[in-house]
């Protein structure tokens, strides 16, 4: 029987039996100083600050199974020989496969992994801990070596870790070159690596990093000597898996020994060490970086010195346990124990994309780090439900990153309100980009009520990047600055509203020509990117359609709330305004309507702002949405033979229609029916048809669930780079998580329940089948042909599965600050006591939320009936008793005590 992982804790500690048996496991550990890791059973994997600081090599997945140079802790016993206490050894390797192999098993939690490895030939046990201080810039690893044998055992322990030490992209450029720089010393507790400078795609760069490798035994004692070189540690010959250095049990130089020109490692030999049995002998070892000083090695002796004894590192690792614990405040209670577990790391994975970005685990080698446009709004969902503090500026200062034709900067900062154009000054601009700020403001609205953010002022993104991408401002200079800029030279400020309002009218008015908006360099699927010219999203043309119809709902409530009748607007943005139905109808009038006002303002803009009635401004909206939302349901709606129907979600760049019935056979994709299910596109007969058709073309369920497309049967240069990777992997027919819980949201939305649920089951279920998807707990951006999760942890879809459990699933929902509750649970969700839980966070409570199903009811037969805050019966208001929600006032929740957690029990009748 194949091991799989188990829970053994409600906090999602796991533990994996033969961990070191699966070859693309990798776990996340990382702090808020800086370091971010990856480490696999083995302790390879990589650690860096940024994409310019790497401390260890860099590595992608095949370097996981490739690599031999990884964290390693050596014990020399004597003629006995010498034993890998991380498995990577020749003596381990060659005992792969067979009943003499150490046994090894993994236990982890948030930020935090252990690896447990027992030798029977050696009679020795090793227990390592990795994590991250939070105080500190460094990756600690806690090795205890434990005599499992009757016999005492004599051994010299070593720790090896490489010390890479400058930009992944000297990995293949100039890696031999950028070594010359380095000046290694040897200090009191280590090895440190200060390179004289940096060349990467930066250019010539005096270095900044000094990069160490500490420790200390269990006593506080430094290690004897140190091999501080790679040449003198692994020996002529000899290679990180059978280092002359160890076999040989070689003395290493002393501290304040100096070299230059080499690749370093910090290797720390220790005093020999004699266990009697059951005795047990550990060791901190630190890998870190800090800032270049005069005085760098002061600096990096005192702050290891924190962490000098076992009970110094024991304590600094509880510490950082304990808070990484408090920062997933929601957990949950169903029948399926597994699953609200599971959830616990679902909720944890946008912590984790917030660290790391997009990139900087071993799958997500595209990038250079970071994250995206589209990252800084669908991350912050999660945020508004765990952790709601601090996203008004947050969201403030993404918007920041908008410019004033409505497209934005596409590459993000190391400090928030900090953009890019693109990396390298590439002009491309992404259709869908648009959606997501509204999406996320509307969320943060209705969690919090804080209309008057539609109000505050900021500025607009800069650069020579104009016309939605079209065109240079010959005008700009770099020298002008990052933000926009009016008549009078002054940096123009505009509103929230103003910034949401041209997102959205400008991609109205940017259309093709069948009058959906142009597909540009990609939307959602970045993989749709070849089709520039010709191509539509009529997928994405639902979303704004649905942006505009919501917009305008926002916009009465805000008139409603605050008495206003008017609100000020840039004068410029006037002729965006425009109410014509025959304007709507011609595309080329939206195109010629589009280019004057991009041309208007493709240096500076007025300035000048006039008031704009609200009422005129709400019924502007809703005319533009009811006329994208029935073009599309008049013109894309397609049917197969059998009369199963789904709508057309894009044309390719020959202005072909893409999805149908074709003569390579049925062309459906799952994100065409998203936003028409969302957007409210489809009528709710047509949501059923939608099911149906995505069942027989799209589900799969040994893969997960819902595919993100069927197979065309072609390489489509016409479309996007999807069509050429093999069919059933990543964006080309996998089942691609983000899109598969998007559809699941939307069906939710619609009250297709029992639907919704099957998406997100489908996606749980393969998720946890560790046989299959060889993954450890949490939800990876997609399953692939195989049913493997792939690109795990740093996922859109973490936030908007944890979004839909709450907000969906459990009902518990902010609706213009106050709290609704409108529970969708299918009967067999409750547990044993017809009851389903929730812990969360609303209106700066932390509130429990019990729903009881006494008359054991399926959803469509329930409502709520009696509301019992804290015991005490509650009338509540703001919603009809009859119907299947309610509302609690969010000014009667702010009236309870705070600091303690409030029950609120619902009676399902």
């Amino acid at each position: 029987m194949q091991n799989t992982y188990q829970f053994i804790s409600d906090k999602g500690v796991f533990s994996l039996p033969g961990a070191a048996d699966y070859s693309d496991l990798y776990f996340p550990v990382a702090g808020e100083c800086g370091i971010k890791s990856a480490v696999t059973p083995t302790l390879g994997g990589d650690c860096k600050l940024d994409q310019n600081t790497f401390l260890l090599e860099p590595v992608s997945v095949e370097n996981l199974h490739n690599n031999r140079n990884a964290r390693n802790f050596w014990c020399h016993i004597g003629t006995h020989g010498s034993w890998s206490a991380t498995g990577n050894s020749a003596e381990e390797i060659a005992k792969k496969f067979t009943d003499l192999a150490d046994e090894n098993e993994v236990t982890a939690g948030f930020m935090w992994q252990t690896v447990t490895r027992t030798s029977r030939k050696y009679q020795l046990s090793a227990q390592i801990t990795s994590f991250v201080p939070l105080d500190d810039p460094m990756e600690i690893m806690y090795v205890e070596i434990t005599n499992t044998g009757n016999m005492q055992v004599r051994f010299t322990p070593t720790a090896a870790i490489p010390v890479y030490g400058r930009s992944a992209d000297n990995l293949r450029d100039h890696r031999h070159v950028t070594s010359l720089l380095h000046r290694i010393r040897t200090v009191e507790n280590g090895v440190l690596v200060t390179p004289t400078m940096s060349f990467d795609e930066r250019g010539h760069r005096p270095n900044e990093m000094t990069y160490f490798v500490c420790g200390y035994d269990q006593t506080g004692e430094a290690p004897e000597d140190f091999y501080p070189t790679v040449q003198d540690f692994i020996g002529e010959g000899g290679n990180f898996e059978r280092p002359k250095a160890v076999v040989k049990n070689l003395a290493g130089v002393p501290a304040g020994s100096a070299y230059a020109g080499c690749e370093a490692v910090g290797g720390l030999h220790f005093k020999e060490r004699i266990l009697a049995p059951g005795e047990t002998a550990g060791y901190t070892i630190m890998i870190g970086a800090v800032r270049k000083t005069e005085y760098a090695g002061e600096t990096i002796l005192s702050m290891t010195a924190a962490y000098r004894t076992a009970a110094q590192t024991k304590a600094a690792y509880e510490r950082m346990k304990t808070y990484w614990e408090q920062k997933v405040n929601v957990s949950y209670h169903t029948k399926d124990r597994q699953f609200d577990r599971y959830m616990q790391w679902v909720s944890f994975q946008p912590i984790l994309r917030r660290i790391y970005g997009c990139s900087f685990l071993p799958h997500h080698d595209y990038g250079k780090g970071g994250r995206g446009w589209r990252d800084l709004w669908q991350d912050c969902l999660a945020l508004l439900l765990m952790n709601p503090d601090g996203v008004r500026e947050m969201l403030l200062n993404n918007f920041q990153g908008v410019r004033i034709d409505g497209t934005n900067a596409t590459i993000i900062g190391s400090k928030e309100g900090t953009f890019i154009a693109d990396r390298n000054q590439i002009t491309r601009v992404w259709m869908d980009h648009g959606v997501w700020p509204f999406v996320t403001t509307k969320l943060y609205i209705d969690q919090t009520g804080d209309l008057a953010v539609l109000e505050e002022e900021i500025p607009y993104f800069k650069d020579q990047q104009a016309g939605r991408g079209t065109k240079k401002d010959a005008a700009w200079k770099a020298q002008d600055g990052c933000w926009q800029r009016d008549a009078a030279g002054n940096v123009y400020r505009g509103s929230v509203l103003e910034h949401l309002l041209l997102q959205n009218l400008t991609a109205f008015y940017e259309v093709g020509e069948h009058g959906h908006i142009r597909l540009r360099g990609a939307d959602w699927n970045d993989a749709l990117d070849m089709a520039g010219e010709r191509g539509e999203s009529v997928a994405f043309t639902n979303a704004y359609a649905g942006n505009l119809r919501e917009l305008a709902e926002l916009l009465a409530l805000y008139a409603e709330k605050t008495g206003k009748e008017s609100v000020p607007l840039n004068r410029d943005l006037f002729v965006l305004l425009a109410d014509d139905d025959t304007l709507y109808a011609s595309v080329q009038k939206k195109q010629e309507l589009l280019t004057r006002y991009t041309d208007a303002c493709i240096h500076e803009v007025s300035g000048q702002k006039t008031e704009v009635s609200i009422t005129e401004l709400v019924r502007s909206l809703q005319k533009k949405a009811a006329f994208l939302t029935g073009h599309i349901r008049a013109t894309e709606w397609v049917t197969d033979e059998e009369g199963n129907g789904w709508f057309n979600g894009y044309y390719d760049n020959h202005g072909r229609c893409v999805e149908g019935v074709f003569a390579q056979g049925v062309r459906m994709m799952l994100t065409s029916q998203v936003f028409a299910v969302m957007a409210q596109t489809a009528t709710d007969e047509q949501v059923a048809e939608i099911v149906r058709s995505a069942d027989k073309y799209l589900y799969c369920d040994a893969m997960g669930g819902y595919r993100l497309n069927t197979d065309f049967g072609e390489v489509k240069m016409d479309l996007g780079r999807m069509f050429g990777f093999a069919y059933g992997e990543k964006e080309n027919g996998a089942v691609f998580s983000h899109m598969a819980v998007m559809f699941a949201n939307a069906l939710y939305k619609r009250g297709f329940v029992k639907e919704g649920h099957r998406a997100l089951d489908a996606l749980y279920r393969q998720s946890v089948h560790f046989e299959t998807s060889r993954i450890y707990p949490g939800i990876p951006e997609y399953f692939n042909s195989r049913g493997k999760g792939m690109y795990h942890y740093l996922t859109g879809a973490a936030s908007w599965y944890m979004l839909t459990v709450i907000t969906e699933m459990f009902g518990a929902k902010g609706c213009a600050g106050n709290l609704m509750l409108e529970p969708k649970l299918e009967r067999q969700q409750f547990d044993l006591d017809e009851r389903a839980e929730l812990f969360f966070s609303f209106a700066g409570q932390s509130l429990h939320l019990v729903y009881e199903n006494k008359e054991h009811k399926e959803y469509g037969a329930y409502r709520p009936g009696t509301i019992r805050i804290d015991g005490e019966l509650w009338d509540y208001s703001g919603g009809e008793k009859e119907t299947r929600s309610v509302c609690i006032d969010r000014e009667r929740l702010k009236q309870l005590d705070f600091d303690v957690t409030h029950e609120i029990l619902v009676e399902l009748v």
